[in-house]
């Protein structure tokens, strides 16, 4: 039975981890991007924005990055005072003018010392470590570590360490981090290996999980995320989050 659903979830993972893929989600942000910079600041903010019907993500993503002239990189580093005034009518679901205002000011400071948003996560983990947990509950420690960071952002940047499944993160991860020939995930980022990824568990992932078995446990957290994982990594030990895109397929086009 397993080497049957690995067979079934490979090719899965075939149909779906190609670039057709990229047109319908959040990814094609980063993708109208070259620079690697100006990939990890559309990917951070297409993946803390994902949630709801994936057009309409779409649409506010375009619309935020209009905003910052479509150089977000640019933007970041050498925007005015003044320039920010037009932030103060974006919205998106909870996603408001004053978490995007925070967002743009941790990454002005963040870039002026650092090439990369890599070293914002790689800092805090190993390769001994086996998954991202410790990488992800640092990032967030540093990302609200701004004296005036406001309290309703938090919500914005989950954490294992408030049991959160942190899917919006994890998918950012799997972005930056994952690399094949196939021409979706970037594997931009070096330093964290993909066999440290814990998998995406959105919507449709945990109920394609659970009709496959792949996950026992009841509710939705980050040890669930990591048991599915953990079972996936039955399949690809060097390579798990693979799947990711096999389970979400399955259950966005409402094949089981």
């Amino acid at each position: 039975m397993q080497v049957d659903l690995q067979s079934f979830l490979d090719e899965k993972v075939a149909e779906y981890n190609r670039p057709a893929f990229i047109t319908n989600d959040p990814i094609s942000i980063p993708h109208r991007y070259t620079t690697k910079q100006d990939i990890e600041i559309t990917g951070l903010f297409a993946a803390v924005l994902a949630w709801g019907q994936r057009k309409t993500i779409i649409n506010k993503c375009l619309e935020l990055m209009r905003l910052m002239d479509d150089t977000p990189y640019e933007f970041i580093r050498n925007h005015q005072e003044t320039d920010l005034k037009r932030f103060l009518s974006f919205k998106h679901r909870t996603f408001n003018a004053t978490d995007t205002l925070y967002f743009i000011e941790f990454l002005r400071q963040f870039y002026q010392q650092h090439d990369s948003l890599e070293d914002a996560f790689a800092r805090f983990i190993t390769d001994q470590d086996k998954t991202t947990e410790k990488a992800l509950i640092g990032f967030r420690n540093l990302f609200f570590s701004l004296e005036f960071a406001p309290a309703r952002t938090s919500k914005h940047i989950s954490t294992p360490a408030a049991k959160s499944a942190c899917k919006r993160l994890n998918m950012f991860l799997r972005w930056m981090v994952r690399t094949d020939d196939k021409g979706v995930d970037f594997g931009i980022w070096k330093r964290i290996q993909p066999s440290q990824l814990v998998c995406p568990c959105d919507v449709h992932v945990e109920r394609v999980a659970r009709h496959l078995k792949l996950i026992q446990r009841p509710q939705l957290d980050w040890q669930t995320a990591v048991e599915l994982t953990q079972k996936l990594s039955q399949f690809d030990a060097n390579d798990p989050v693979k799947y990711d895109f096999a389970l979400f397929g399955l259950g966005v086009e409402g094949v089981l």
